[in-house]
């Protein structure tokens, strides 16, 4: 009862203090944004109870209807994640995950620190090309059986979350605000980043980050050895049919979702939906000749972590509807009188922190047309402050609401949110800085 209490608290007091700022309905959903954060992070309620509550005080503060905010439950991204948590389950039915986890420890150095590394990267590199919540599920279940310790595997799967989104800024089509900025570009006649020129720009910053990331979540822990499985000495000699049926079917969705990717404007992809593959994939489990799953398996799905999609999809709708998004877009135009240093500062920090609790690529929509407006009045340059904001839009790291690879994490079970708020927290400081920084000194040279 205390946590509820206090969680009451701060969203009354957030409440309070927007109402000095905004509408009496926008600062009403900031205070119960900093309700619903507060309960998440200090676990006051169940997860999946708290990511529930959206349906019930939404309508009755008449910040949506109930229809409005239960339809984002069923939203068709949640079907890509379902389809990854079939794979997952079959992954571990099988023990396919032992002699995974068995072969990548005869490859990367076997201390916690190195493993870490391998896994931001290994994830980084991966999104840079595929989505980054299809990175994240392919790779969270093999990760959580290199080790035993709960310490360890949380790092583990926060070296995963993390590394795919420091990892899809790299190229402009390893996440979708990349995307939406080449498209918003295309239509104000704004010249576009080429590919190549894109990656070496990004580069820099995705490499400080990896080693800033693993660095830290390796401190405490970074000596510690993993001892390989005995029991499965190689990838083929212990495989079993049922293994090998899994590991067939896991190499030939990479396969597929590589050769979907496009790589604009040299090749236009298949053109399939990730949705539709990877829940295919995780059906699949259940035909022949496959066979691996039963119906019984379903009950292993983390359901609450479902209902928390829907939560941050209600939360993303509602700052839209309210006029929220807005407001806090056009508290920018104050901002133009600041220095040029200290304005890119505001508005990686705006975006970094907004973006926790609002879907990225609504966000980056609604910023980029604002910024483009404030910066051409200002004579500011506009490409810079546009990719500033777009790479920030990717580099949410405290609340599993914030990013598919936090949520998927969190639902690996070995994750406190308030242990992702914290590391979260200064990730965040850390790559408001770095990007910052980069922007103005080397950025600028080929923008």
């Amino acid at each position: 009862m205390k946590k509820i209490t206090i969680a009451l608290l701060i969203g009354i007091g957030s409440f309070l203090i927007a109402a000095l700022a905004f509408t009496t309905k926008e600062a009403t959903l900031v205070g119960l944004i900093a309700f619903l954060v507060t309960l998440w992070t200090n676990e006051g309620l169940p997860l999946g109870v708290v990511s529930l509550l959206p349906i019930v005080l939404f309508p009755a503060f008449d910040i949506l209807t109930t229809n409005e905010t239960s339809v984002n439950y069923s939203k068709s991204i949640i079907f890509l994640f379902l389809g990854g948590f079939l794979l997952a389950i079959s992954v571990e039915k099988t023990g396919l995950h032992k002699v995974i986890a068995n072969k990548m420890l005869s490859i990367f150095p076997s201390t916690v620190r190195g493993i870490i590394f391998s896994l931001s990267i290994t994830s980084g590199m991966l999104s840079s090309f595929l989505s980054n919540t299809t990175t994240t599920l392919l790779l969270i279940p093999l990760a959580l059986f290199l080790s035993e310790d709960s310490r360890i595997k949380m790092r583990f799967a926060l070296a995963i979350a993390y590394g795919a989104s420091i990892g899809g800024i790299i190229t402009p089509i390893g996440t979708p605000p990349n995307l939406i900025l080449m498209g918003f570009m295309d239509d104000k006649g704004l010249e576009i980043i080429p590919f190549m020129q894109w990656v070496w720009m990004v580069i820099p910053l995705a490499i400080l980050m990896f080693f800033v990331v693993s660095y830290i979540l390796s401190l405490g822990v970074s000596e510690i050895r993993i001892h390989r499985d005995k029991t499965t000495n190689s990838m083929t000699s212990t495989m079993t049919g049922e293994q090998k049926k899994v590991a067939f079917c896991l190499l030939a969705l990479i396969i597929l979702l590589f050769l979907n990717a496009p790589i604009k404007p040299y090749y236009n992809g298949f053109g399939l939906n990730e949705k539709g593959i990877l829940l295919s994939f995780g059906l699949l489990m259940f035909l022949p000749p496959v066979n691996v799953l039963t119906w019984q398996d379903t009950k292993k799905i983390p359901y609450e972590i479902i209902f928390l999609f829907g939560a941050g999809f209600s939360i993303a709708t509602a700052f839209t509807s309210s006029g929220l998004a807005n407001s806090v877009a056009s508290h920018l135009l104050e901002l133009t009188t600041l220095p040029p240093i200290l304005l890119m500062l505001s508005i990686a920090a705006i975006v970094t922190f907004t973006t926790e609790v609002t879907s990225n690529t609504a966000l980056i929509s609604m910023m980029l047309p604002i910024l483009y407006a404030v910066t051409e009045a200002s004579g500011l340059d506009t490409r810079l402050f546009l990719m500033i904001a777009t790479i920030c839009a990717s580099y949410a790291f405290m609340l599993p609401i914030a990013t598919p690879p936090n949520a998927i994490a969190m639902s690996s079970g070995v994750i406190h949110v308030g242990t992702m708020a914290k590391y979260g927290f200064m990730f965040n400081i850390i790559g408001i800085f770095l990007i910052v920084i980069i922007a103005s000194f080397f950025w600028s040279i080929f923008i």
